[in-house]
């Protein structure tokens, strides 16, 4: 079986600043990682920011949080494949 790039092929990170807990911070991911967290929080009815923020709250009430970002990534992994 052959593989195939993404739509548009592969692109690295893009840096967005996001408000969350009260302060601005940035978060690099790939644009199909945007989409898709894009796409997660409108599924579940949240502003953007509300979703990176409750991803957030659990990163850091988990045994040695990873960046946000890595976080971000891995759920949404799990909520992809849930979803499918």
């Amino acid at each position: 079986m052959t593989i195939a790039a993404p739509p548009g092929g592969f692109v690295g990170p893009v840096k967005r600043s996001i408000t969350i807990a009260g302060h601005a911070t940035s978060i690099s991911l790939e644009p199909v990682f945007w989409a898709a967290l894009e796409a997660a929080a409108i599924a579940r009815g949240l502003p953007l920011s509300a979703l990176v923020a409750q991803v957030d709250a659990l990163r850091i009430d988990g045994a040695d949080p990873p960046n946000l970002a890595s976080a971000l990534r891995s759920w949404l992994f799990v909520w992809s494949r849930d979803c499918n």
